[in-house]
Protein backbone atom coordinates (compact mmCIF):
# COMPACT_ATOMS: atom_id res chain seq x y z
CA UNK A 1 0.00 0.00 0.00
CA UNK A 2 1.64 3.16 -1.15
CA UNK A 3 1.38 6.34 0.33
CA UNK A 4 2.33 9.36 -2.48
CA UNK A 5 1.24 12.10 -4.62
CA UNK A 6 1.77 11.88 -7.91
CA UNK A 7 2.41 14.87 -10.36
CA UNK A 8 1.95 14.61 -13.92
CA UNK A 9 3.37 17.22 -16.16
CA UNK A 10 1.23 16.96 -20.01
CA UNK A 11 -1.80 15.33 -17.89
CA UNK A 12 -3.75 16.66 -20.97
CA UNK A 13 -1.59 14.28 -23.52
CA UNK A 14 -2.05 11.49 -25.63
CA UNK A 15 0.35 9.33 -23.31
CA UNK A 16 -1.60 10.00 -20.19
CA UNK A 17 -4.69 8.74 -20.93
CA UNK A 18 -4.18 5.95 -22.95
CA UNK A 19 -1.06 4.77 -20.80
CA UNK A 20 -1.13 6.43 -17.10
CA UNK A 21 -4.51 6.81 -15.82
CA UNK A 22 -5.46 3.14 -16.43
CA UNK A 23 -2.31 2.23 -15.06
CA UNK A 24 -2.43 3.86 -11.98
CA UNK A 25 -6.72 3.00 -11.77
CA UNK A 26 -5.27 -1.27 -12.17
CA UNK A 27 -2.66 -0.07 -9.30
CA UNK A 28 -6.05 1.21 -7.52
CA UNK A 29 -8.25 -2.23 -8.32
CA UNK A 30 -5.13 -4.12 -6.54
CA UNK A 31 -4.88 -2.32 -3.68
CA UNK A 32 -1.58 -0.85 -4.26
CA UNK A 33 -2.65 2.80 -4.27
CA UNK A 34 -5.77 3.05 -1.45
CA UNK A 35 -7.02 5.95 -0.13
CA UNK A 36 -3.59 7.47 0.67
CA UNK A 37 -3.19 8.76 -2.70
CA UNK A 38 -2.98 11.74 -4.75
CA UNK A 39 -2.51 12.74 -8.48
CA UNK A 40 -1.98 16.82 -9.53
CA UNK A 41 -2.57 17.16 -13.33
CA UNK A 42 -0.49 19.75 -15.22
CA UNK A 43 -0.93 20.87 -18.56
CA UNK A 44 -1.39 24.57 -20.05
CA UNK A 45 -5.21 23.57 -20.86
CA UNK A 46 -8.09 25.82 -18.74
CA UNK A 47 -9.47 22.87 -16.93
CA UNK A 48 -11.63 22.55 -13.99
CA UNK A 49 -11.30 19.37 -11.42
CA UNK A 50 -14.64 18.49 -12.64
CA UNK A 51 -13.24 18.29 -15.69
CA UNK A 52 -10.13 16.85 -15.26
CA UNK A 53 -12.07 13.83 -13.14
CA UNK A 54 -13.96 13.45 -15.95
CA UNK A 55 -11.18 12.89 -18.74
CA UNK A 56 -10.02 10.03 -16.26
CA UNK A 57 -13.25 8.00 -16.22
CA UNK A 58 -13.32 8.39 -20.22
CA UNK A 59 -9.91 6.98 -19.62
CA UNK A 60 -10.70 4.06 -17.31
CA UNK A 61 -14.58 3.40 -18.98
CA UNK A 62 -12.90 -0.33 -20.05
CA UNK A 63 -12.00 -1.25 -16.70
CA UNK A 64 -14.32 0.15 -14.33
CA UNK A 65 -16.92 -2.87 -13.10
CA UNK A 66 -18.16 -0.33 -10.52
CA UNK A 67 -19.21 3.54 -11.60
CA UNK A 68 -18.84 4.02 -7.51
CA UNK A 69 -15.00 2.90 -7.33
CA UNK A 70 -14.60 4.73 -10.36
CA UNK A 71 -15.74 7.81 -9.18
CA UNK A 72 -14.09 7.91 -6.00
CA UNK A 73 -10.43 6.96 -8.34
CA UNK A 74 -11.46 10.20 -9.70
CA UNK A 75 -11.74 12.39 -6.95
CA UNK A 76 -8.18 12.12 -5.69
CA UNK A 77 -7.20 14.30 -9.06
CA UNK A 78 -6.38 17.61 -8.82
CA UNK A 79 -5.95 19.74 -12.03
CA UNK A 80 -3.62 23.27 -12.47
CA UNK A 81 -3.28 24.88 -15.52
CA UNK A 82 0.24 24.89 -15.44
CA UNK A 83 3.37 27.04 -17.94
CA UNK A 84 6.37 24.79 -17.33
CA UNK A 85 8.50 28.36 -17.46
CA UNK A 86 6.25 30.40 -15.38
CA UNK A 87 7.87 30.19 -11.68
CA UNK A 88 5.09 31.65 -9.76
CA UNK A 89 2.56 28.20 -11.67
CA UNK A 90 5.31 26.24 -9.47
CA UNK A 91 4.25 28.34 -6.25
CA UNK A 92 0.72 27.15 -6.74
CA UNK A 93 1.91 23.90 -7.16
CA UNK A 94 3.69 23.44 -4.04
CA UNK A 95 0.75 24.91 -1.96
CA UNK A 96 -1.75 22.63 -3.31
CA UNK A 97 0.84 19.20 -2.94
CA UNK A 98 1.37 20.30 0.75
CA UNK A 99 -2.72 20.68 1.10
CA UNK A 100 -2.93 17.18 -0.56
CA UNK A 101 0.22 16.08 1.06
CA UNK A 102 -2.02 16.40 4.44
CA UNK A 103 -5.67 15.64 3.10
CA UNK A 104 -4.28 12.33 2.25
CA UNK A 105 -1.48 11.52 4.91
CA UNK A 106 1.05 10.76 2.00
CA UNK A 107 4.08 11.05 3.87
CA UNK A 108 5.62 13.39 1.71
CA UNK A 109 6.15 10.91 -1.11
CA UNK A 110 6.52 12.28 -4.01
CA UNK A 111 6.56 11.05 -8.51
CA UNK A 112 7.06 13.31 -10.86
CA UNK A 113 6.25 11.90 -14.21
CA UNK A 114 7.23 14.11 -17.20
CA UNK A 115 4.82 13.17 -19.83
CA UNK A 116 6.01 16.20 -22.10
CA UNK A 117 8.89 16.97 -24.87
CA UNK A 118 11.84 16.62 -23.58
CA UNK A 119 13.47 20.43 -23.69
CA UNK A 120 11.05 21.02 -20.92
CA UNK A 121 12.82 18.10 -18.45
CA UNK A 122 15.40 21.15 -17.63
CA UNK A 123 13.21 23.78 -17.32
CA UNK A 124 10.88 21.22 -14.89
CA UNK A 125 13.68 20.24 -12.72
CA UNK A 126 14.98 23.33 -11.98
CA UNK A 127 12.02 24.88 -10.86
CA UNK A 128 11.02 21.84 -8.63
CA UNK A 129 14.30 22.60 -6.94
CA UNK A 130 14.08 26.11 -6.43
CA UNK A 131 10.44 26.42 -5.49
CA UNK A 132 11.15 23.99 -2.77
CA UNK A 133 8.52 21.23 -4.69
CA UNK A 134 11.83 18.65 -3.84
CA UNK A 135 11.88 19.34 -0.50
CA UNK A 136 13.59 16.46 0.62
CA UNK A 137 11.63 15.04 2.62
CA UNK A 138 9.64 11.17 1.95
CA UNK A 139 10.66 9.47 -1.27
CA UNK A 140 10.76 11.65 -4.43
CA UNK A 141 11.56 9.79 -7.79
CA UNK A 142 11.45 11.66 -11.53
CA UNK A 143 9.72 9.67 -14.36
CA UNK A 144 10.88 11.14 -17.52
CA UNK A 145 9.63 9.09 -21.27
CA UNK A 146 12.01 8.55 -24.16
CA UNK A 147 13.97 9.90 -25.86
CA UNK A 148 16.77 10.81 -23.37
CA UNK A 149 18.36 12.86 -25.92
CA UNK A 150 18.60 12.75 -29.74
CA UNK A 151 22.68 11.49 -29.71
CA UNK A 152 25.22 11.78 -26.90
CA UNK A 153 25.61 14.91 -26.49
CA UNK A 154 22.34 15.95 -26.06
CA UNK A 155 21.67 13.16 -23.64
CA UNK A 156 24.48 14.39 -21.67
CA UNK A 157 22.99 17.97 -21.40
CA UNK A 158 19.71 16.43 -20.34
CA UNK A 159 21.28 14.35 -17.66
CA UNK A 160 23.25 17.49 -16.38
CA UNK A 161 20.31 19.24 -16.37
CA UNK A 162 18.16 16.67 -14.41
CA UNK A 163 21.23 15.92 -12.23
CA UNK A 164 21.09 19.73 -10.68
CA UNK A 165 18.06 18.32 -8.76
CA UNK A 166 17.48 14.60 -8.36
CA UNK A 167 19.90 11.92 -7.62
CA UNK A 168 20.62 9.26 -10.08
CA UNK A 169 18.97 6.66 -7.78
CA UNK A 170 15.58 8.61 -8.28
CA UNK A 171 15.60 8.99 -11.91
CA UNK A 172 13.75 6.47 -13.73
CA UNK A 173 14.39 6.38 -17.33
CA UNK A 174 11.34 4.55 -18.93
CA UNK A 175 11.27 2.17 -21.68
CA UNK A 176 7.80 0.30 -22.04
CA UNK A 177 9.27 -2.13 -23.68
CA UNK A 178 11.39 -3.24 -20.47
CA UNK A 179 7.74 -3.69 -18.71
CA UNK A 180 6.40 -6.70 -20.80
CA UNK A 181 5.85 -9.68 -19.82
CA UNK A 182 8.11 -11.38 -21.79
CA UNK A 183 10.73 -8.79 -21.18
CA UNK A 184 10.58 -10.15 -17.86
CA UNK A 185 10.36 -13.76 -18.89
CA UNK A 186 13.75 -13.55 -20.03
CA UNK A 187 15.13 -13.65 -16.97
CA UNK A 188 13.45 -16.37 -15.93
CA UNK A 189 13.93 -18.75 -18.82
CA UNK A 190 17.97 -17.27 -18.37
CA UNK A 191 18.38 -17.91 -14.90
CA UNK A 192 15.89 -20.21 -13.66
CA UNK A 193 16.58 -22.95 -15.56
CA UNK A 194 20.01 -25.27 -15.33
CA UNK A 195 19.11 -26.42 -18.92
CA UNK A 196 20.14 -22.88 -20.23
CA UNK A 197 22.18 -20.88 -17.66
CA UNK A 198 25.31 -23.86 -18.70
CA UNK A 199 24.81 -23.56 -21.92
CA UNK A 200 24.04 -19.34 -22.93
CA UNK A 201 27.95 -18.40 -23.90
CA UNK A 202 29.60 -18.72 -27.19
CA UNK A 203 30.32 -22.03 -26.88
CA UNK A 204 27.24 -23.42 -27.67
CA UNK A 205 25.15 -20.54 -29.10
CA UNK A 206 25.86 -19.89 -32.72
CA UNK A 207 24.12 -16.45 -33.77
CA UNK A 208 21.33 -14.07 -31.42
CA UNK A 209 18.59 -12.77 -33.66
CA UNK A 210 16.42 -9.85 -32.40
CA UNK A 211 13.46 -7.93 -34.68
CA UNK A 212 11.20 -5.92 -34.06
CA UNK A 213 8.73 -5.62 -36.78
CA UNK A 214 5.97 -2.98 -37.21
CA UNK A 215 3.44 -3.21 -40.19
CA UNK A 216 2.24 0.03 -40.00
CA UNK A 217 3.90 3.15 -41.29
CA UNK A 218 4.77 6.51 -39.74
CA UNK A 219 0.85 7.13 -39.47
CA UNK A 220 0.30 10.73 -38.27
CA UNK A 221 4.10 10.73 -36.62
CA UNK A 222 5.76 11.65 -40.03
CA UNK A 223 6.95 14.77 -38.72
CA UNK A 224 8.62 13.80 -35.58
CA UNK A 225 10.05 10.21 -37.10
CA UNK A 226 11.45 11.88 -40.38
CA UNK A 227 13.68 13.85 -37.38
CA UNK A 228 14.20 10.46 -36.31
CA UNK A 229 13.94 7.49 -38.10
CA UNK A 230 14.26 3.61 -36.89
CA UNK A 231 17.91 3.62 -35.76
CA UNK A 232 17.39 6.28 -33.17
CA UNK A 233 13.23 5.71 -32.51
CA UNK A 234 14.22 1.59 -31.69
CA UNK A 235 18.03 0.38 -31.78
CA UNK A 236 19.14 2.88 -29.37
CA UNK A 237 16.67 2.29 -26.88
CA UNK A 238 14.60 -0.84 -26.97
CA UNK A 239 16.73 -3.78 -28.82
CA UNK A 240 19.83 -2.27 -27.05
CA UNK A 241 18.02 -2.89 -23.81
CA UNK A 242 16.51 -6.18 -24.81
CA UNK A 243 20.43 -7.21 -26.06
CA UNK A 244 21.85 -5.87 -22.76
CA UNK A 245 19.69 -8.76 -21.00
CA UNK A 246 20.32 -11.51 -23.09
CA UNK A 247 24.17 -10.71 -22.93
CA UNK A 248 24.25 -10.05 -19.26
CA UNK A 249 26.27 -12.40 -16.75
CA UNK A 250 24.29 -14.25 -14.12
CA UNK A 251 24.21 -11.60 -11.93
CA UNK A 252 24.35 -11.73 -7.88
CA UNK A 253 20.52 -11.23 -6.83
CA UNK A 254 17.74 -10.37 -8.71
CA UNK A 255 18.04 -6.24 -7.50
CA UNK A 256 18.88 -3.75 -9.12
CA UNK A 257 21.92 -3.45 -6.78
CA UNK A 258 22.81 -6.46 -9.28
CA UNK A 259 21.55 -6.55 -12.28
CA UNK A 260 22.25 -3.30 -13.45
CA UNK A 261 25.98 -3.29 -13.23
CA UNK A 262 25.83 -6.78 -15.33
CA UNK A 263 23.94 -4.96 -17.95
CA UNK A 264 25.65 -1.60 -18.05
CA UNK A 265 28.75 -3.79 -18.52
CA UNK A 266 27.78 -5.27 -21.75
CA UNK A 267 26.66 -2.05 -23.33
CA UNK A 268 29.93 -0.52 -22.20
CA UNK A 269 31.81 -3.42 -24.25
CA UNK A 270 29.93 -3.39 -27.21
CA UNK A 271 31.85 -3.12 -30.63
CA UNK A 272 32.24 0.25 -31.58
CA UNK A 273 32.61 0.11 -35.24
CA UNK A 274 34.86 2.40 -37.60
CA UNK A 275 33.89 3.60 -40.81
CA UNK A 276 34.49 0.53 -42.55
CA UNK A 277 32.39 -1.85 -40.48
CA UNK A 278 29.52 0.56 -40.35
CA UNK A 279 29.54 0.15 -44.33
CA UNK A 280 29.44 -3.72 -43.99
CA UNK A 281 27.84 -4.48 -41.10
CA UNK A 282 24.70 -1.59 -40.59
CA UNK A 283 22.00 -1.43 -43.11
CA UNK A 284 19.43 1.59 -43.74
CA UNK A 285 16.54 1.35 -44.86
CA UNK A 286 13.63 2.99 -46.83
CA UNK A 287 10.20 1.97 -47.57
CA UNK A 288 8.77 2.32 -51.47
CA UNK A 289 5.32 1.76 -52.31
CA UNK A 290 3.94 -1.71 -51.98
CA UNK A 291 1.31 -4.41 -52.47
CA UNK A 292 0.61 -6.81 -49.88
CA UNK A 293 -3.05 -8.81 -48.56
CA UNK A 294 -4.43 -6.65 -51.51
CA UNK A 295 -3.89 -3.18 -49.83
CA UNK A 296 -1.68 -1.05 -51.53
CA UNK A 297 0.48 1.34 -49.31
CA UNK A 298 2.54 4.69 -50.54
CA UNK A 299 6.07 5.46 -50.51
CA UNK A 300 7.50 6.54 -47.28
CA UNK A 301 8.70 10.02 -49.06
CA UNK A 302 5.13 10.01 -49.64
CA UNK A 303 3.58 10.12 -46.43
CA UNK A 304 1.94 13.38 -44.70
CA UNK A 305 4.74 16.19 -43.13
CA UNK A 306 7.80 13.58 -44.74
CA UNK A 307 10.00 15.70 -47.03
CA UNK A 308 10.00 14.17 -50.64
CA UNK A 309 13.48 13.65 -50.85
CA UNK A 310 14.34 12.56 -47.26
CA UNK A 311 16.89 9.72 -46.68
CA UNK A 312 15.28 8.73 -43.02
CA UNK A 313 15.76 5.28 -42.25
CA UNK A 314 12.33 3.50 -41.99
CA UNK A 315 13.97 0.25 -41.79
CA UNK A 316 17.38 -0.73 -39.77
CA UNK A 317 19.55 -3.98 -39.57
CA UNK A 318 22.95 -4.88 -38.61
CA UNK A 319 25.26 -6.86 -36.14
CA UNK A 320 26.35 -5.94 -32.89
CA UNK A 321 29.32 -7.69 -31.02
CA UNK A 322 29.89 -8.16 -26.88
CA UNK A 323 33.52 -8.41 -26.34
CA UNK A 324 32.85 -10.53 -23.21
CA UNK A 325 34.26 -13.61 -22.22
CA UNK A 326 30.44 -14.68 -22.36
CA UNK A 327 29.88 -13.46 -25.61
CA UNK A 328 33.12 -12.52 -27.85
CA UNK A 329 32.46 -12.86 -31.88
CA UNK A 330 28.96 -13.94 -31.44
CA UNK A 331 27.05 -12.30 -33.72
CA UNK A 332 23.52 -10.09 -32.62
CA UNK A 333 21.62 -9.87 -35.29
CA UNK A 334 18.87 -7.00 -35.24
CA UNK A 335 16.17 -5.89 -37.51
CA UNK A 336 13.44 -3.07 -37.08
CA UNK A 337 11.48 -1.54 -39.50
CA UNK A 338 7.73 0.04 -40.66
CA UNK A 339 5.90 -1.65 -43.40
CA UNK A 340 7.19 -4.79 -42.40
CA UNK A 341 5.01 -8.14 -43.38
CA UNK A 342 3.74 -8.22 -39.77
CA UNK A 343 4.08 -7.15 -36.47
CA UNK A 344 5.99 -8.84 -34.35
CA UNK A 345 8.66 -8.97 -32.20
CA UNK A 346 10.67 -11.98 -31.07
CA UNK A 347 13.96 -13.27 -30.63
CA UNK A 348 15.75 -16.48 -31.86
CA UNK A 349 18.41 -18.17 -30.08
CA UNK A 350 20.12 -20.14 -32.29
CA UNK A 351 22.65 -22.93 -30.87
CA UNK A 352 25.57 -24.76 -32.81
CA UNK A 353 25.05 -27.87 -34.71
CA UNK A 354 27.02 -30.70 -32.78
CA UNK A 355 29.02 -33.72 -34.13
CA UNK A 356 26.54 -35.21 -36.74
CA UNK A 357 26.61 -38.87 -36.60
CA UNK A 358 23.41 -39.91 -38.41
CA UNK A 359 24.81 -39.10 -42.26
CA UNK A 360 21.52 -36.41 -43.01
CA UNK A 361 20.88 -32.98 -42.40
CA UNK A 362 20.40 -31.80 -39.18
CA UNK A 363 18.20 -28.71 -37.96
CA UNK A 364 19.86 -26.50 -35.34
CA UNK A 365 18.56 -25.79 -31.96
CA UNK A 366 16.59 -22.93 -31.39
CA UNK A 367 15.10 -20.85 -28.30
CA UNK A 368 12.43 -18.44 -29.45
CA UNK A 369 10.99 -15.99 -27.18
CA UNK A 370 7.84 -14.48 -28.30
CA UNK A 371 6.94 -10.98 -26.68
CA UNK A 372 3.96 -9.35 -28.85
CA UNK A 373 1.42 -9.79 -30.73
CA UNK A 374 2.23 -13.18 -28.64
CA UNK A 375 4.22 -13.93 -26.03
CA UNK A 376 5.33 -17.16 -25.26
CA UNK A 377 8.49 -19.18 -26.36
CA UNK A 378 9.06 -22.59 -28.11
CA UNK A 379 12.42 -24.84 -28.37
CA UNK A 380 13.07 -26.63 -31.63
CA UNK A 381 14.82 -30.10 -30.81
CA UNK A 382 15.22 -33.00 -32.72
CA UNK A 383 13.44 -36.22 -32.93
CA UNK A 384 12.80 -39.26 -35.16
CA UNK A 385 10.09 -38.87 -37.74
CA UNK A 386 7.58 -42.38 -37.37
CA UNK A 387 8.09 -44.97 -39.64
CA UNK A 388 10.22 -47.81 -40.11
CA UNK A 389 13.12 -45.22 -42.12
CA UNK A 390 15.63 -43.30 -38.92
CA UNK A 391 14.84 -40.01 -40.78
CA UNK A 392 15.38 -36.91 -38.12
CA UNK A 393 12.98 -34.06 -37.61
CA UNK A 394 12.73 -30.88 -35.69
CA UNK A 395 10.16 -30.60 -33.48
CA UNK A 396 8.81 -27.74 -31.73
CA UNK A 397 8.25 -27.92 -27.75
CA UNK A 398 5.42 -24.75 -28.11
CA UNK A 399 4.57 -22.11 -24.85
CA UNK A 400 1.98 -19.84 -25.63
CA UNK A 401 -0.04 -17.52 -22.54
CA UNK A 402 -3.30 -18.22 -23.22
CA UNK A 403 -6.07 -14.90 -23.57
CA UNK A 404 -7.21 -15.29 -20.01
CA UNK A 405 -3.61 -14.94 -18.44
CA UNK A 406 -2.98 -12.32 -20.82
CA UNK A 407 -6.17 -10.28 -19.92
CA UNK A 408 -4.85 -10.23 -16.30
CA UNK A 409 -0.78 -9.47 -17.03
CA UNK A 410 -0.09 -6.17 -15.93
CA UNK A 411 0.40 -3.76 -18.38
CA UNK A 412 3.86 -2.59 -19.18
CA UNK A 413 3.19 1.20 -17.47
CA UNK A 414 1.55 -0.26 -14.51
CA UNK A 415 3.85 -2.54 -13.91
CA UNK A 416 6.81 0.01 -14.31
CA UNK A 417 5.19 2.55 -12.21
CA UNK A 418 4.48 0.03 -9.54
CA UNK A 419 8.36 -0.87 -9.32
CA UNK A 420 9.04 3.36 -8.98
CA UNK A 421 6.69 2.77 -5.86
CA UNK A 422 9.11 0.21 -4.65
CA UNK A 423 12.36 2.16 -5.61
CA UNK A 424 12.93 -0.56 -8.24
CA UNK A 425 15.07 0.69 -10.88
CA UNK A 426 15.69 -3.08 -12.72
CA UNK A 427 13.93 -2.56 -15.27
CA UNK A 428 14.65 1.17 -16.00
CA UNK A 429 17.57 2.54 -17.77
CA UNK A 430 20.35 4.01 -15.63
CA UNK A 431 22.34 7.17 -17.36
CA UNK A 432 25.70 4.48 -17.91
CA UNK A 433 23.56 2.60 -20.16
CA UNK A 434 21.94 5.42 -21.70
CA UNK A 435 25.55 6.74 -22.18
CA UNK A 436 26.75 3.50 -23.76
CA UNK A 437 24.78 3.02 -26.68
CA UNK A 438 24.25 6.85 -27.52
CA UNK A 439 28.18 6.28 -27.70
CA UNK A 440 27.64 3.11 -30.38
CA UNK A 441 24.57 4.49 -32.26
CA UNK A 442 26.51 7.93 -33.08
CA UNK A 443 29.34 6.02 -34.38
CA UNK A 444 26.56 4.41 -36.97
CA UNK A 445 24.79 7.12 -36.98
CA UNK A 446 27.69 9.69 -37.93
CA UNK A 447 28.46 7.52 -41.16
CA UNK A 448 24.82 7.60 -42.60
CA UNK A 449 24.63 11.12 -42.09
CA UNK A 450 27.54 11.75 -44.34
CA UNK A 451 25.69 9.87 -46.97
CA UNK A 452 28.52 7.34 -46.62
CA UNK A 453 26.75 4.23 -46.91
CA UNK A 454 23.83 3.30 -49.63
CA UNK A 455 20.25 3.87 -48.34
CA UNK A 456 18.46 0.68 -49.13
CA UNK A 457 15.05 0.71 -50.11
CA UNK A 458 12.40 -2.08 -49.86
CA UNK A 459 9.11 -2.72 -51.21
CA UNK A 460 5.92 -2.02 -48.11
CA UNK A 461 4.77 -5.40 -46.93
CA UNK A 462 8.57 -6.80 -47.33
CA UNK A 463 10.51 -7.96 -44.94
CA UNK A 464 13.09 -5.21 -45.61
CA UNK A 465 16.04 -4.56 -48.03
CA UNK A 466 17.90 -7.70 -49.72
CA UNK A 467 21.42 -6.34 -48.32
CA UNK A 468 19.50 -7.58 -45.25
CA UNK A 469 19.34 -10.70 -45.55
CA UNK A 470 22.58 -10.86 -47.49
CA UNK A 471 24.33 -9.97 -44.41
CA UNK A 472 23.15 -12.79 -42.68
CA UNK A 473 24.57 -15.21 -44.96
CA UNK A 474 28.09 -13.59 -44.73
CA UNK A 475 28.07 -15.45 -41.60
CA UNK A 476 26.78 -18.55 -43.07
CA UNK A 477 23.36 -17.94 -41.29
CA UNK A 478 19.95 -16.84 -42.36
CA UNK A 479 17.11 -14.84 -40.65
CA UNK A 480 15.00 -17.52 -38.29
CA UNK A 481 11.87 -15.69 -39.15
CA UNK A 482 10.38 -15.22 -42.70
CA UNK A 483 6.66 -14.27 -42.26
CA UNK A 484 6.59 -12.70 -46.29
CA UNK A 485 7.43 -16.52 -47.60
CA UNK A 486 4.27 -17.49 -46.55
CA UNK A 487 2.64 -14.14 -48.37
CA UNK A 488 4.53 -14.57 -51.63
CA UNK A 489 3.83 -17.84 -52.12
CA UNK A 490 0.10 -16.96 -52.50
CA UNK A 491 0.87 -14.12 -54.51
CA UNK A 492 -0.17 -11.62 -51.68
CA UNK A 493 2.95 -10.34 -51.65
CA UNK A 494 4.32 -8.55 -54.45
Amino acid sequence: MSHVVFTIFGASGDLAKRKLYPSLFRLYQSGVLTEHFAVIGTARRPWTKAYFEGVVLDAIADLTTSKSEAQTFASHFYYQSHDVQDAAHYITLKTLQDELCAKYQTEHNKVFFLAMAPEFFGTIANHLKSENIVDGQGFERLIIEKPFGTDLATAKQLNHALAETFEESQIFRIDHYLGKEMIQNIFAVRFANVLFEHVWNREFIDNIQITFAESIGVEDRGGYYDQSGALKDMVQNHILQVLSILAMDKPASFSSADVLPEKIKVLENLRLPDETAVTSHFIRGQYQAGHINEYDYPAYIDEPSVKPNSKTDTFASGVFFVDTDRFQDVPFFFRTGKRLTEKGTRINIVFKADVNIFNQAIAQNILTIYIQPTEGFSLQVNGKEVGKNFAIEPVKLDFRHNADALGNSPEAYEKLMYDVLNGDATNFSHWHEVKASWTLIDKIVETWQADKVPLYYYPAGSMGPKESFDLLAQYKTSWIWQPDVWYRERGLLK
